[in-house]
């Protein structure tokens, strides 16, 4: 008798190890959404990110673009996904802070529904023109728009986009009328700046540096409070004339709200060793941007300060997407 209970409790317990196991994190292929389309900052920074964190984490991390409406499409996605942590966003800006203080209606409440898993890395935003253009640096930029108002044009990888929030800010501060050109990505922007058919860009470092340096582009600005080591011959905004046009972008990945704790720390833990490792810090300093440093919390709070310094900024300049 003694025997079938030890026999017994010996089984309760294998299965509960085997059960256990079954339904440890991760057991599948987690998808990690890029709210902006190939060859964006987003995109290249999250693939760099998806190839560590598959090897420590013993399951493919699937980088699944899903484009449109300034990263409300993708980011929407991943607010009405399953909260079981197998598909996350690698979010920005756009998405989480400036298009909810715009447009009118969303789909998605960035500050309730979505939660913050970790933050990857910061860059700058940079001011290029196409080089067939009268204006060499900023001043003259301002000069020529103020003079032609509305016939220079910018683009940009879409409406509610740092590179859309730091043309407002250039406008909002000069006083000179440009155009916004919105895309559904970066690549699309500087294909159609390249070609001339808008006349400047305004991007993160990542897409746009080996057409600067083949001068393809050319870069007015840094939209920082210091220059980038990879165009330490451009200067940043207050340099070139133009005082508090900082803008510098943040990327992250953020889950659906209700997503357990434990795996959201595991998650957060895994990703921040991932930014640690060796290739991805090289490839990180090539890019132009700093790795994030910032615990899940903090970036939670970057998240909620930025909602609300936006907010008020946006309705000081009366900016409205829709």
């Amino acid at each position: 008798m003694k025997l079938h209970r030890l026999l017994a409790g010996l089984g309760l317990a294998l299965g509960s190890l085997v059960a256990t196991a079954q339904t440890a994190y991760p057991n599948k292929p987690i998808r990690l959404i890029a709210t902006y389309g190939p060859g964006s900052s987003i995109d290249i920074i999250a693939r760099l990110i998806a190839k560590p964190l598959s090897e420590q984490l013993g399951q493919p991390v699937i980088v699944d673009n899903k484009p449109g409406a300034g990263g409300d499409l993708g980011t929407n996605f991943v607010a009405k996904a399953e909260k079981d942590g197998y598909t996350i966003g690698f979010a920005s800006a756009g998405p989480i802070t400036v298009n909810p203080n715009v447009r009118k209606k969303m789909p998605y409440d960035s500050m309730t529904d979505l939660v913050p898993v970790a933050l990857i890395a910061t860059g700058p935003n940079v001011i290029l023109a196409n080089p067939s253009q009268p204006y060499k640096d900023l001043k003259e930029l301002i000069a020529y728009a103020k003079a032609n108002p509305e016939k220079v044009s910018y683009a940009s990888a879409g409406m509610g986009t740092s590179g859309h929030i730091a043309g407002e800010m250039f406008q909002h501060l000069s006083k000179a009328k440009v155009l916004h050109v919105p895309y559904k990505g970066n690549s699309e922007a500087i294909t159609d700046t390249l070609g001339g058919r808008t006349q400047l860009v305004i991007s993160g470092v990542p897409p746009i540096l080996p057409f600067v340096k083949s001068g393809q582009l050319r870069a007015l600005a840094v939209a920082d409070t210091k220059r980038s080591p990879l165009l330490p011959d451009v200067p940043t905004v207050a340099e070139a004339g133009l005082p508090g046009a900082e803008s510098v972008a943040w990327y992250g990945v953020v889950a659906p709200a209700g997503t357990p704790p434990e795996i959201l720390a595991r998650l957060s833990e895994e990703i921040a060793k991932a930014v640690r490792n060796p290739e991805v810090q090289e490839r990180f300093t090539s890019l132009g941007i700093a790795a994030g440093t910032e615990s899940r919390q903090d970036f939670g709070k970057r998240m909620s300060t930025e909602h609300a310094r936006f907010k008020e900024l946006f309705k000081s300049i009366n900016l409205q997407l829709d």
